[in-house]
């Protein structure tokens, strides 16, 4: 029996991420570095150069070059987040399946034309949040959803921060209004609002309202800001996310029987390995001088990094409708939209003097 051929991606841009998701192609057995291309032709071929591309792999001086690359399967978009519609719509258009940086747009208007043109132009659209493939995700999940051990869902806290460098906070993309205008929010909150659906199981909530004194920088980016977003049935969940504060990752999940909390949820500590705690009927001891019974420390190991088994599953969704007729996975779009409308009621908020934002679908 033939082996199935590769999935070959195109690269539009040269941004950091790039070069971490060029090394995941390269270690995803299913997939392949066809081209890259840059709006100048000399620095996509050091991008090449330095990114471990083949010999045999195309190099190009624009964007609309890798789009019209006949052997390009995929194009990885990694374009500030103003340029994503017009660039994953072209994408679509010319057929190409799209791996998509997140945030995925700049709102979820913008963000419904691309699922509009990828539904129409039937390819398959994925964002880059790359945790969500780890094996760990999934065992955590599995804990989340035992009735036995967990119980039901009340309570979800998530946390993602850095302590960014005067360069960062002067000259980079996510501070810059005509590029990335959504800042950390955007940038940091995505991951900690997506952390919050999925431990939902991607119910949305009714309400969300930011947390007060949000930071902004003088041009009115933010810097740091937050959220409680909360259901009927009673549960709530809070985020925080700043490019001010010191390194931290954090999710904590609390059920009506158990606690979930992991503290490197985005980028593990290890790049093989991945950790998390969960706790079951926990009380004290007689003496109530510890916990019994202590949480469980649950590791979890893989092959291959994260960002690669992301690359390996949207391959393995493109080569099925490539060479099996299958329908692109709708499943990866709608748990986008369903963040980027978060995104969006957090920021509403914000604008409007930390209203209370209704969420309507």
């Amino acid at each position: 029996m033939a082996e199935t051929p590769k999935i070959r991606f195109g690269f539009i841009g040269c941004a950091e991420i790039a070069r971490k998701v060029s090394r995941a192609v390269a270690l995803a057995p299913n997939a392949a570095l066809h081209a890259v291309g840059s709006r100048s032709l000399d620095k996509a071929r050091a991008f090449a150069t330095a990114n471990g591309f083949p010999a045999g792999a195309k190099v190009y001086g624009s964007y609309e070059a890798v789009l019209d690359d006949p052997e390009v399967d995929v194009v990885y978009l990694p374009l500030p987040t103003s340029l994503h519609v017009r660039w994953a719509v072209l994408a679509a258009s010319k057929k190409k399946h799209i791996l998509l940086e997140k945030p995925v747009a700049l709102n979820v208007a913008e963000f419904d034309e691309i699922i509009a043109a990828c539904e129409s132009n039937g390819v398959q659209l994925m964002d880059g949040t790359m945790w969500m493939h780890h094996p760990r995700t999934s065992k955590m999940k599995e804990f989340l959803s035992d009735v036995n051990r967990f119980g039901q869902l009340r309570s979800i806290h998530s946390n993602f921060t850095f302590t960014a460098d005067v360069n960062f906070l002067e000259n980079d993309i996510r501070v810059k209004p005509d590029l990335d205008a959504l800042g950390a929010l955007g940038d940091e909150g995505w991951y900690c609002l997506r952390a919050i659906l999925w431990a939902a199981n991607y119910e949305l909530p009714k309400t969300v309202i930011a947390s007060r004194k949000p930071q902004h920088n003088q041009v009115g980016v933010l810097l740091s800001c937050g959220a409680t977003l909360c259901w009927e049935d009673g549960k709530v969940a809070t985020f925080h996310c700043s490019f001010l504060s010191n390194l931290t990752m954090d999710i904590s999940a609390f059920g009506t029987k158990g606690t979930l909390h992991v503290h490197d949820f985005i980028i593990p500590y290890e790049e093989k390995e991945a950790l998390f705690y969960a706790a079951t009927d926990t009380g004290f001891d007689e003496g109530v001088t510890k916990w019994v019974p202590q949480p469980n420390k649950n590791v979890i190991k893989t092959d291959i990094p994260q960002e690669a088994l992301m690359v390996n599953e949207f391959a393995r969704l493109v080569a099925d409708i490539k060479f099996n007729n299958a329908k692109p996975e709708k499943k990866w779009p709608t748990i986008s939209r369903k963040t980027q409308l978060l995104v969006d009621a957090v920021k509403a908020s914000i604008d409007r003097g930390f209203e209370v934002i209704r969420i309507q679908e």
